[in-house]
């Protein structure tokens, strides 16, 4: 490490990210995940600092990341990685990030944790929020999908596709409307057809809620892109605000898309 640390420059964007990045809480949240039997499983601080190191590089592939950390210097030395050490496969990520990660919780532990951190040295506030949505296009072909009276056949669905039909019994995307839809993607059942940008595209909501004048997000929220989701979203996010900081806001800014204040409660 002493050798790789040579060459990262001291000015270089990811020695400040890991002077506040403290990974210590990963290994014990997700302990209970982990077989005690058999080789010796990947280190999870290791997973969760290559995937933030391609959230802050701009990095979507996986693939591409675990090529770049293997050339990389810099990348290393972020993700304490030697110059013998391999670096994990590509397919462990998805494996992770479906299973240990998600049943565990462990992003929005993180999440929460930076948030902390952000609130401990000033940073934010939490008086004012504001609350808005941006349209994310799916993954999927938009010229095909099954008509949504009849719902998914079984040789089209997957484990993934199952677990994501699950949520479409939350409010936020799928049950905060009676209407059946035309069209269901059968790669992403949660997708929404909407022409809100003028260019009927299918698409996902992703809901942010920050601090009005203030850096950073205190909260994020996926839904369909429909207006009763996307008003219920912002009462969720200000509720788990409340919940886990004990911050409720003296204003909230947003568009009409989210109604009037008795809508938002």
């Amino acid at each position: 490490m002493n050798l790789i640390e040579a060459f990262v420059p001291q000015d270089h964007p990811l020695r400040g990210i890991d002077r506040f990045l403290d990974l210590s809480d990963v290994r014990p949240l997700l302990s209970p995940f982990y077989s005690l039997h058999g080789r010796p499983s990947i280190d999870p601080e290791l997973m969760i600092r290559m995937l933030l190191l391609g959230y802050c590089m701009g990095n979507r592939s996986v693939r591409r990341l675990c090529q770049e950390v293997n050339v990389n210097l810099a990348y290393r030395w972020n993700c304490r990685l030697d110059l013998a050490d391999p670096v994990p496969d590509y397919s462990t990520f998805s494996k992770n990030r479906h299973d240990r990660c998600r049943e565990s919780g462990l992003f929005r532990q993180l999440f929460d944790a930076v948030l902390q951190r952000c609130m401990d040295d000033g940073l934010v506030g939490g008086h004012s929020f504001d609350v808005d949505a941006s349209l994310i296009p799916a993954n999927a072909n938009q010229m095909r999908g099954t008509d949504g009276k009849k719902g998914l056949p079984s040789d089209l669905t997957s484990r993934a596709v199952d677990e994501d039909t699950e949520t479409l019994d939350h409010v936020a995307l799928g049950a905060a409307t009676k209407v059946i839809h035309k069209y269901i993607s059968s790669v992403d059942p949660a997708a929404r057809w909407t022409g809100a940008d003028g260019v009927p595209i299918l698409c996902l909501f992703y809901q942010l809620l920050g601090g009005f004048g203030q850096c950073g997000h205190w909260d994020v929220e996926p839904t369909a892109p429909m207006r009763p989701a996307e008003a219920r979203a912002g009462r969720d996010m200000i509720d788990r605000i409340q919940d886990r900081f004990g911050i409720k806001p003296d204003k909230l800014l947003g568009d009409t898309g989210y109604g009037s204040a008795e809508m938002l409660g």
